[in-house]
């Protein structure tokens, strides 16, 4: 068995064997099971609704305001508004909704207030608004003598159909669809190399500050070590993955079978209720699903997978071998953090708008963001030569990097009680 692979052979079975990886692996689905249980018996309670008190002097609006589950009206024009204002100071109410007798809609319109203690939801004072408005442009239509009958027919209502050219139907939303499932996957390789390339740091540190690595380093290249760090890391880490993913699914179904939690996100359950209220619009949507280019998707996933985490890990090893600390070790982590955090912002800013525009391609071929944006672009029909050019960036910057790290870890990784600088690890490069 040749060196390289008995390093990742030992990192491997050293990460296995560690009992806080294997508290974690099978603790970490419990644990989201029960945060997802939990949420979705929170979503299921409905908190008693908001009182509003009214006090409409002009005697127009009381019948307009309709109670919902959130919000309860109440009727309170008798009663003075000293004694309603001390109320809401008390706060017996949610808020006050004040509205004054005036000849003039025009001047009744902007001497309207509504009094709470907290701020109200925009949405909230939006729909305040709207109901108001409505009412007032229904009372200037009639001092006007116009035929409010006549009027509301008169309004058109436009429902634009959305097709193909091909003349197939098309949907309204697929574009975010086709975002977060790229964005889902994009977002399995930033938490991969976040937990795992910080674990090569902490692993290679460890080993330099217990002067472990002047032992192994005598008989191994500083390349083949770092090689069989990242490796060894890595496969540890897809073992983890696999098993949260299948003790997950099974704790789920369990779940959601024989408990009775729906543990499916509100928002995701009020998409499917529109969507089957919409006349097949939940078989549009399928349709469209399964036409998205998913082996390709798959497969790009699993090589930019290998390539960013290699990328990365390569840096968290360099890092971890210059440092003789963690604490050391932040002033070197924000850079690497950047690229990951920049990657999400335009991934759903550019990607969304304009997939195929200049902005978006440019950050799919950058090695430093492309794991992540050109996931989020495939979903939308990529040409195979700009992934196979991403790829060769991003593989060439890969064995570029690891050429650099190689340097800094094989300098650092004997350097003990100096902090190092930005300048001392450049001039390390040269040597």
């Amino acid at each position: 068995m040749s060196i390289l692979a008995l390093i990742i052979k030992r990192e491997f079975i050293a990460k296995v064997r560690n009992k806080s990886f294997i508290v974690m692996t099978f603790l970490s689905p419990l644990l989201m099971v029960a945060l997802a249980a939990f949420v979705g018996y929170l979503s299921t309670m409905k908190s008693d609704a908001k009182e509003i008190v009214i006090h409409d002097a002009s005697g127009l609006f009381v019948k307009d305001f309709k109670n919902s589950e959130e919000y309860s009206y109440l009727d309170r024009t008798t009663e003075s508004l000293a004694s309603l204002k001390d109320s809401i100071n008390a706060e017996k109410f949610e808020a006050l909704l004040v509205i004054p007798k005036e000849l003039d809609n025009k001047k009744l319109a902007s001497e309207i207030k509504y009094i709470s203690n907290e701020s109200p939801d925009p949405d909230f004072v939006s729909d305040l608004e709207s109901t108001i408005a409505k009412r007032l442009t229904k009372s200037n239509l009639e001092i006007a003598n116009l035929d409010t009958l006549a009027i509301k027919n008169a309004q058109a209502i436009v429902k634009v159909s959305l097709s193909k050219a091909s003349g197939e139907e098309n949907v309204k939303g697929l574009n975010y669809i086709k975002v977060f499932i790229g964005a889902g996957f994009g977002y399995l390789i930033m938490m991969f190399i976040i937990i795992y390339g910080n674990m090569v740091m902490r692993s290679v540190i460890e080993e330099k500050t217990n002067r472990i690595i002047e032992i192994i380093i005598s008989s191994v290249k500083p390349f083949q070590l770092m090689m069989g760090k990242i490796i060894g890391t890595s496969l540890a880490g897809v073992l983890q993955f696999v098993i949260w993913a299948i003790v997950g699914g099974i704790l789920l179904t369990v779940a959601s079978m024989f408990l009775g939690i729906n543990i499916t996100p509100p928002a995701a359950g009020m998409a499917t209720t529109a969507a089957e209220g919409s006349l097949g619009n939940l078989q549009l949507y399928a349709n469209e699903f399964f036409k998205l280019p998913l082996l390709t998707l798959v497969i790009s996933f699993l090589v930019y997978f290998i390539g960013g985490y290699f990328l990365y890990s390569s840096i968290y090893a360099a890092i971890g071998a210059a440092v003789d600390n963690e604490t050391d070790s932040q002033q070197f982590l924000l850079p690497i953090i950047l690229p990951l955090m920049l990657a999400v912002y335009v991934g759903f800013f550019s990607v969304l708008n304009d997939p195929h525009g200049t902005v978006a391609t440019t950050f799919s071929m950058i090695p430093l963001t492309s794991p992540i944006v050109m996931l989020m672009r495939i979903p939308f029909g990529v040409p195979w030569w700009q992934i196979l050019i991403s790829l060769v960036i991003l593989f060439g910057t890969f064995f570029l990097v690891v050429w650099f790290a190689s340097k800094i870890y094989r300098i650092g990784i004997l350097m003990y009680g100096k902090k190092p600088t930005w300048k001392e690890l450049y001039k390390w490069l040269k040597y």
